[in-house]
């Protein structure tokens, strides 16, 4: 279990208060999205497709706190684009910091290593690195050689200097399993705090539309791609739910939480998942108060919503269901063997 001890404990805490409180609708991860300007054009992703006029713009750290005040997520995700091109990314991840706020700054890695000293070290912020395999994999992922040396030269100098490290994988149709083991070996080589794993999903704006799952062929990869891990025969560090994983190969079955993990950005409050490009509110409580919930999710019936996995629908599910009693022992053995290791 790659989360931390302190972090498993606080958002364990925020759960407990929400349920108790009576809340139906609360956010877990707030995916912080400053700028949607990236230096690399891979095939899975549309954020760059955005016209010119919004690919030039910023969030202004002010923005970005008071967006994760009006929310109130214990866990925030800052994607992009490339967080790193933001003038001002230090400043936000410091003020997130300060707030107490689990930070994770998702980036290509391109420019991490020459940015390490516009950070701190701190149990409440991770590097997350996007890496979908091996070197030729992951750049023919990315659509550009040598991205992936770069990436993990990044990843072995960030360690070096005391930071959280995780990774961010996304895994297509055509994904050879036994290749995906052998990196995820590689990846626990590194000695990085956890791997997150998830299936890609149809985002109307990427421009390769070929390489997504349908729902019963991202079961059966999954169930390959994890066997080892399953018999207990791989040790590998996810930073998951093990619920979420037991989701991914059908183990469990879950509807989607849409409202688990909002995204707000240059545009604004997200209608309602970042993937489906609906609009916007421009307020946090006109997105829950004027969103039809009943339209999203695979019991919806919306076709869009039929083949979704991602974790970001799917993990504020699983976190939930983790603290069933009949579940919280699991959850706690994975914390402290993790706290032992």
């Amino acid at each position: 279990m790659g989360i931390s001890l302190q972090q498993a404990v606080e958002v364990g805490k925020y759960l407990v208060t929400q349920r108790l409180s009576g809340r139906k609708r609360f956010p877990l991860v707030l995916m912080l999205e400053p700028l949607f300007r990236c230096n690399l054009a891979c095939s899975g992703c549309g954020k760059i497709q955005h016209p010119k006029e919004v690919l030039v713009q910023n969030l202004t750290p002010e923005q970005c706190f008071a967006a994760v005040s009006e929310c109130g997520a214990p866990i925030v995700s800052i994607p992009g684009g490339e967080p790193l091109l933001h003038p001002q990314i230090d400043e936000i991840v410091r003020g997130l910091v300060e707030r107490k706020k689990f930070v994770y700054l998702c980036t290509n890695g391109l420019l991490l290593e020459k940015s390490l000293d516009k950070f701190q070290p701190s149990p409440y912020l991770s590097f997350s690195i996007h890496l979908d395999g091996m070197r030729e994999l992951h750049d023919k992922c990315v659509d550009r050689k040598g991205v992936f040396d770069i990436a993990v030269k990044a990843i072995r100098a960030a360690i070096a200097r005391g930071f959280r490290v995780t990774t961010n994988t996304t895994i297509f149709d055509g994904t050879n399993p036994q290749e995906m083991q052998e990196f995820f070996d590689f990846l626990s080589g590194l000695g990085i705090d956890g791997m997150m794993i998830s299936p890609g999903y149809s985002y109307e704006w990427a421009p390769n539309q070929e390489a997504f799952l349908k729902r019963e062929q991202t079961r059966a990869l999954f169930r390959e791609i994890l066997a080892p891990y399953k018999a207990g025969k791989k040790n590998w560090n996810f930073n998951s739910n093990p619920l979420f994983l037991d989701f991914l190969t059908g183990e469990k079955d879950y509807e989607c939480t849409p409202w688990g993990s909002p995204s707000y950005s240059v545009l604004g409050w997200q209608k309602p998942c970042y993937l489906l490009n609906e609009g916007h509110y421009a307020t946090y409580q006109e997105l829950l108060d004027d969103t039809d919930w009943s339209q999203y999710g695979r019991a919806s019936g919306n076709p869009k919503c039929a083949d979704c996995m991602v974790h970001c629908g799917y993990e504020p599910t699983a976190a939930m269901d983790a603290m069933q009693p009949q579940n919280i022992m699991r959850s706690i053995s994975g914390v402290f063997g993790m706290a032992r290791g």
